[in-house]
Formats: structure tokens, C-alpha cells, sequence
């Protein structure tokens, strides 16, 4: 056969002429769209780290101080970060080499995306980058290394198909495979097809018969070229051994055979069976099957039997990285001869990936008055699988105050349902389910612990609403009397609790003179000691206040009772004992048994069964002539008065209150027994001083005699002188048994100390609620013979004094408030 070298040559040279008609790739940078707020670039492959993406905050409309104060941040769901947000300049930069083959593979248009999250109000923007081709790879065909080889026979007709290798081109679009040349021969020219994906794949056709006695062996060469610029090629060689006597090629009874199988099928699982037949005999006749090499990872995945042409599972098969293989069969005779048919395999997705839960954002603490609707995490969900398989639904406890909405795709947002209240619940653990829509459905969770902080939103809380304490009169300054204790619910310092003495008066002065409060523990202390008898019990006003801000605060009322002790002696109002006057009660020798000759009144200023008194005679001239009622101090004739009784008498008494220890007071009761002064002035004339001799005493007591005889004479001539009714009226007073009321000279002094006594007294008597009657009889009138005895008198006075009833019921009971 003679070869046509010329126009092989001058084809090639076509070829070459057609590169240069493929235009160039215009690079299409910062290409923004902006649909429902979100930012579409697109940039080339392959561009330098730092090279500029576009401007973030110009596009969405913020400025810098917002992308800083929003500490904006990039979140993807990737390993590899392929661009970097640049806050201080509002620019999106190329962090890592972006290879589109590597990202994408042969999927157009290829792109990526992530968020970019603001805080301090939280926005959420998504941006997409399309990452567009550049002319980087040539074609490549796999095993370039070894020639393509092909034993035909030399009766193969004009037409027959031999099925080569394909080129594979990582590029895309204009720069992926574009078109096959085969180097100028004169038996074979190249036939194409497309794919259903829009790849090629070539046949090398026999256009005229061979001839193996002329060229046993072809030598060719494949070309496949892009449509890039700079144009790409790739070149394999295709050996071709002239075989002698085998017409036929297998034929396969389906030119598409089409299966299905699910993912994750355990290997060995059979698809599908196909069949080819050969026309031949014998040798020529047996048919070996195999799968041609195909782009992707197809050969990884089948496998079929070269005898049966039984196609099975070799690998692993999942949904979510190939949803559909396409694989080529090849049956082959001994004789060389191909016949190729397709295989389509649909993969049927099932449910075996759950929900994957991410937190892009929380807040922890939240403060307890944040408003219901408030944003407490957002959360990014993704299924990996498809339709409902792929579809999720979130949800939380129904008992928690919190709810999830979904905001863009993937993206849903934990926002608060109610009001907090730290007091009743202070911190919460939130479980976020996720769960999808297949069968069975597959769900995950993810637990957040969200603290709720503090407000001050409690007033501190007193245990009671008034508190009364009690302390001893006579106490020490600085005795602890009582701890006020209150409580609140907040925490921290808006629970720190300070007490305060609100200003009040006691008296006219102050609370705090009295008083004093510890601002940290609550604990009254005494400033001063408090004598009962001034002061009965003080009120005053505690404020619990808090350290928060404002700080809230509440009062409480103390009553602080002061209890009485026994620290007066009782004080005697009569007899009064003076140290130069004497008085002596008058006693007629008449009187009859229960004579009332006086009354020894006193008082304790003290309280309760401290001023309970009590008499008790301690020494009497006779002890068998007088007694001391041991309840009112009267002193009564025991027995009848005789003659043989001394004239003068001398009584102490002594007056005990009833307290521990009880205090006492003595008072002595000068009693004269006779029935006129001239009597007594003979007896009395010694008895003031006892002990003390003076050497005018003789002088003082002729005087007084002599005064007193004249006053004497003078008052029986004027007795004589009234009137008989009036003389007779004063005899019976004179022996009557009347309650006798004691007289005082006008120029008498209270040994006491508490000034002069008027002429005519009152004295108050001070008893307890548990006493009886008083101790204290008046007569409505009467009379009472008094004798004074003073040194610097003249003469002795007789007085009868006529006094109303101090009170209108001389038997009822006295009582002090």
C-alpha cells in the first residue's frame, strides 16, 4: 500500500492553525452579587496567597469600626481556610493556593462558601466564591508510558471500531479535552462521541482494508488537545500487529445496560450481566470480558468476570461523593476483535449519615432580665444525605424556656422563650437534638451549659417583722444585746448585705447614743449603761440595705425591753430621820391592843418583786408591847398599855425589798407612852443625845419646862373659855382608835435630800401590779399628838392637825405605770 504523506501533513498543519483561533480567558476579579444578603465573587485558580478578593465591608455595607467592634470572623465548615478576612482593611484576601481540580473536580461551576458572623447585635452574611478555570493541566492519557497495542487481523472490513484509551483533562469548560488527532496514516481515521456528561471518547476506524504481507506493523500517534491558551496536548502511541483470518468482532446485545444499587452494598454483590457474541469459531470465537479505563473512580468500584461478564461490587459506594457510574465493557475475541457496550449504574442514597450539629456562636452568662426573643447561640446543621434523608428538624426541651427558629440555610438560632429568674433557676443545660427524615431517622446532640447572671431585683428580707430583745439595766457599753439577720435572693454583691440605724429619738436624743449597730454581722451593741428607772425600753429602726446598683433595702423595728435588777435600796418617806430635831409618836396609856401608833412608809424606785417592801421590827425597848405589819408597815400595840410600861420607847424597823440580793433600809421610831407632855418632858429630857453630855442641858431643859408649864396654863384657860361642845369633841378625838397622820413643822427638813417637806405633804407609793390593797390607811379626820423635841427650841407644841383622806378609797390598791 502506498502512503499519502502530503495530506496528513497538511491536516496537522490545520490543527495546528485551529489552536490559535481559541480565544483567551478573560479573568473575571471581584464580581460581586448580592442576593438576599449574599456576596457572590469570582476569582481565577491559582492565585497568590494575599491577592484580593474584594471588599467585604464596602459590599455589605459596613464599616470598619463595625467589622472590629463585631470581632467579624470567618466560619466554615472546611479543614482548609482558603481566604482571610482582613478587619483593619474590610477586605477578603487568598489565604491558601485555591486549585480548582483539587476543589471542585470536573463539577461546573465551581465555588465555595462560608459565613462571616458579627456579634454585638449578631449578623450572619454568606459568601460564595466561584473559583473559575485557568489552563493549568494538559491531557493526559493513563498509561502514556506504554503504546496502545492492537493484534488485527488482516480480513478486518473497512469500518470496524477500535475503541482507544480516553485523555483525561482536569480543566473544565473551554480548557478541558477539546478534540483527538491521529497522526497521517492511510488505513485509520478517528471517529468521536460524547458522553452523556459531555466528555469524548474515540474509536480508531479501519477506512481500508490492511494488508499484513506489505506492513505487518502500524506505528500511530494519538493526540489530544484543550482549548486553552496557550494550547495543551497530551500523546499517546498506538501499536498495531496485522493478525491473519478473524473476521468478526463481538457484539453485545444491548449497546446500554442500565442498574441500580445502594450505597454502602457489601462488596461481591452482583448488578448486572452482560452479554456479547462472536460470530467466529473456535478461537476466534471466545470472547474475554473487561472494563475499559474510565475517567473517575469507577474501575475502583466494579468489577466484572472475563468469562461470564457478571459486573459486581469491588469497592466502597457512597451517595454522597458519586451518585452515578458510568463504565464501559469491552468483550474481546482471541482473534483481537472489540465490541464495547455501556453500563449505567444508578446509586440509591440511604440513610447513614446523621445531622452534624456546630456552634458558631454562644453567649454564656446571660443576664438574668434579658428581654424573651434574646439570641443565645447559633447553630450550623448539616446532613450529608440527600431529599428527605438530608432534611432536619431541631428541637430542645419543650420544658425549657427556649426556642430554635431557622434563619438561612442550615443555620438556626436559640433565642429565649421567657423571662429568666436567677433566683428560681441559675443555670441551664441545654440539650439541641437534631434529627432528620429518613428511615429509620438518625439524629445527634449537643449540650450547652448557659449560666444566667445576676440583677439586683431583691430586697434584702428580714426573718420577722419586728424583733424585741431584752437587757439587764446597769450593763456594760459595749454588751452585745441582739443580731438582726437578713437574707437575699440575688447573688454576689447585689447579696451583700450592710446594716444600718436609721435616725430616730429616744428621749429627745439620738438612737445611736444609746445604741450602736454593726454594719457587716447586724449586732446591737449597748453605747451606754441603761438605768431602768430613767428609761423603760428603746424602739429604733434597722435598715437592711444591698450592694447593688441601685441598691434596694428594707426596715425592721426593734423593741429593745431594759429589765429592772435590784439596784435600789428602799428609801423611807416617814419617819423622817433628821439629825437635831426629834419626834416621837404619843401613846396614851388608854390605848387598847391594835393601836395604830404610826406607819413606816417607804419606796423602791425599783420594779416588779424588787419593790415588793417588807417590815420587820429589829429592836424594841419592849418587843411585847409593839409589832410591824410585815405588809404596810403599820406599828400596832401587841397588848394593852399599862402603867408599869416605860415612858419612852425606842423601835428600829427595818424595811427589806425582795430582791437578789435584797437591799434593806433601817429607820428608828421614837414612841412616847404617857398621857400628857408633862410626862414625857421628864423622860425625853436625855433622849437625843444619849451618848452626849452637854453642860447646858440643865439650862435647856428648866427653860423648856417653863415654857412648856406656861403654854401649858395658857391652853387650860383657853379650854376652859370654849364652848363645853367643843371641849367634849376634842376628848373624844383624843381617844379615839383613828388612824394617825403624822405632822410636819413648816421648817422640818427630809434627811433624804429631796428639799422641804410642804405643811401639808403628799408622798407617793410605788407597788407592783401583783400587790394587794394599799399599805396605806388615811382617816377622812383625826388627830395626832406629835412631840417635838428640838434643842433650839423654847418649849414643846402640841398640834392637832386636821387633814382630808389622801385618796378618795384609802383601802384600794395603788399602782405605778
Amino acid at each position: 500500500m502506498a502512503s499519502g504523506g502530503s495530506p496528513i501533513f497538511l491536516r496537522w498543519r490545520s490543527f495546528c492553525g485551529l489552536r490559535q483561533q481559541i480565544g483567551l480567558l478573560m479573568l473575571l476579579l471581584h464580581v460581586v452579587c448580592m442576593v438576599g444578603g449574599q456576596i457572590r465573587y469570582s476569582i481565577p485558580e491559582e492565585m497568590k496567597k494575599g491577592s484580593v478578593i474584594g471588599n467585604v465591608a464596602q459590599d455589605l455595607g459596613l464599616d470598619l469600626k463595625r467589622l472590629r467592634s463585631g470581632r467579624a470572623r470567618i466560619v466554615t465548615g472546611e479543614n482548609v481556610h482558603y481566604t482571610e478576612l482582613k478587619t483593619d482593611k474590610g477586605i477578603l484576601v487568598v489565604n491558601e493556593r485555591i486549585d480548582r481540580e483539587q476543589l471542585c473536580g470536573d463539577v461546573t461551576p465551581c465555588s465555595f462558601s462560608f459565613e462571616v458572623i458579627l456579634e454585638n447585635p449578631m449578623e450572619l452574611h454568606r459568601i460564595i466564591v466561584e473559583v473559575l478555570d485557568i489552563n493549568d493541566h494538559a491531557p493526559i492519557f493513563p498509561n502514556n508510558d506504554k503504546p496502545i497495542r492492537f493484534e488485527i487481523s488482516e480480513s478486518a472490513v473497512v469500518g470496524v471500531q477500535f475503541p482507544l484509551q480516553s485523555a483525561e483533562d482536569l480543566d473544565v469548560g473551554q480548557n478541558a479535552l477539546q478534540d483527538y488527532v491521529l497522526s497521517p496514516n492511510d488505513n485509520f481515521i478517528l471517529r468521536q462521541h460524547a458522553n452523556p456528561d459531555g466528555s469524548k471518547y474515540v474509536e480508531m476506524v479501519l477506512q481500508k482494508p490492511l494488508d499484513r504481507e506489505q506492513r505487518p506493523h502500524l506505528t500511530l500517534k494519538l493526540i489530544a488537545v484543550d482549548g486553552g491558551t496557550p494550547q495543551r496536548s497530551g500523546t499517546v502511541n498506538i501499536d498495531v500487529t496485522v493478525l491473519d483470518a478473524n473476521d468478526n468482532a463481538p457484539v453485545f446485545n444491548q449497546s446500554v445496560y442500565k442498574a441500580s444499587v445502594t450505597e454502602n452494598t457489601i462488596k461481591g454483590t452482583w448488578i448486572v450481566t452482560v452479554n456479547a457474541t462472536d460470530a467466529d469459531s473456535g478461537s476466534n470465537g471466545r470472547i474475554v470480558y473487561s472494563l475499559s479505563k474510565m475517567k473517575g473512580s469507577a474501575a475502583d468500584v466494579f468489577t466484572v468476570d472475563e468469562n461470564t461478564g457478571t459486573i459486581s461490587v469491588s469497592g466502597q459506594i457512597d451517595y454522597e461523593k458519586d451518585r452515578k457510574y458510568e463504565v464501559r465493557v469491552e468483550a474481546k475475541d482471541q482473534g483481537g476483535l472489540t465490541g464495547t457496550s455501556k453500563v449505567i449504574v444508578d446509586v440509591i442514597d440511604v440513610n447513614d449519615n446523621a445531622p452534624v450539629i456546630n456552634i458558631m456562636s454562644f453567649s454564656s452568662p446571660v443576664s438574668e432580665d434579658a428581654r424573651p426573643g434574646t439570641t443565645i447561640a447559633i447553630l450550623n446543621v448539616k446532613d450529608a444525605d440527600s431529599d428527605k434523608n438530608g432534611q432536619i428538624k431541631c428541637s430542645i426541651d419543650a420544658k425549657l424556656p427556649f426556642k430554635i427558629e431557622s434563619s438561612i440555610t442550615n443555620y438556626y438560632n436559640l433565642i429565649s422563650d421567657q423571662y429568666f429568674d436567677r433566683e428560681s433557676v441559675s443555670e441551664y443545660n441545654i440539650t439541641i437534638t437534631a434529627t432528620d427524615f429518613g428511615i429509620p431517622p438518625l439524629s445527634s446532640s449537643k449540650k450547652l451549659h448557659l449560666k444566667i447572671s445576676d440583677v439586683n431585683d431583691n430586697a434584702p428580707l428580714f426573718h420577722k417583722t419586728s424583733y424585741s430583745a431584752h437587757v439587764t439595766e446597769n450593763n456594760s457599753p459595749g454588751f452585745s444585746i441582739f443580731a438582726v439577720s437578713a437574707k437575699d435572693s440575688d447573688w454576689n454583691q447585689n447579696a451583700r448585705i450592710s446594716y444600718l440605724l436609721e435616725d430616730t429619738q429616744v428621749g429627745g436624743s439620738p438612737v445611736s447614743t444609746y445604741v450602736s449597730l454593726n454594719s457587716e454581722t447586724g449586732v446591737l451593741s449597748a453605747v451606754r449603761s441603761f438605768d431602768y428607772e430613767q428609761i423603760k425600753q428603746l424602739e429604733l429602726v434597722v435598715k437592711a440595705q444591698d450592694g447593688g446598683s441601685p441598691p434596694l433595702s428594707s426596715n425592721v423595728t426593734v423593741k429593745i425591753l431594759i429589765q429592772d435588777q435590784n439596784d435600789n435600796p428602799p428609801q423611807v418617806l416617814y419617819p423622817v430621820q433628821t439629825g437635831g430635831s426629834l419626834v416621837a409618836e404619843l401613846v396614851p396609856r388608854s390605848a387598847d391592843v391594835g393601836y395604830l401608833v404610826t406607819k413606816v412608809v417607804a419606796v423602791d424606785v425599783d420594779s416588779g418583786q424588787n419593790a415588793w417592801l417588807s417590815y420587820k421590827l429589829q429592836k424594841a425597848t419592849d418587843r411585847a408591847l409593839f409589832e410591824v405589819g410585815s405588809q404596810n408597815g403599820e406599828i400596832r400595840t401587841i397588848r394593852q398599855v399599862t402603867d408599869k410600861d416605860a415612858v419612852k420607847q425606842r423601835l428600829s424597823v427595818i424595811v427589806e425589798d425582795n430582791g437578789q440580793p435584797s437591799r434593806s433600809a433601817t429607820v428608828v421610831v421614837n414612841v412616847a407612852v404617857a398621857d400628857s407632855f408633862p410626862e414625857v418632858l421628864s423622860e425625853f429630857t436625855d433622849f437625843t443625845h444619849d451618848k452626849e453630855y452637854n453642860d447646858n442641858l440643865t439650862f435647856y431643859l428648866v427653860l423648856a419646862l417653863a415654857v412648856v408649864s406656861f403654854l401649858f396654863i395658857t391652853c387650860v384657860v383657853v379650854i376652859i373659855s370654849v364652848k363645853i361642845y367643843r371641849w367634849r369633841q376634842s376628848r373624844v378625838l383624843f381617844h379615839s382608835n383613828l388612824p394617825v397622820i403624822p405632822y410636819y413643822p413648816p421648817r422640818y427638813s427630809d434627811t433624804l435630800g429631796t428639799g422641804t417637806l410642804q405643811h401639808v405633804y403628799n408622798y407617793e407609793v410605788c407597788r407592783t401590779t401583783d400587790s394587794r390593797k394599799s399599805d396605806c390607811k388615811f382617816g377622812g379626820a383625826g388627830s395626832q399628838n406629835v412631840l417635838i423635841m428640838d434643842p433650839s427650841s423654847t418649849g414643846t407644841m402640841q398640834r392637832i392637825q386636821n387633814e382630808k383622806s389622801i385618796l378618795d378609797e384609802p383601802d384600794s390598791p395603788l399602782e405605778v405605770s
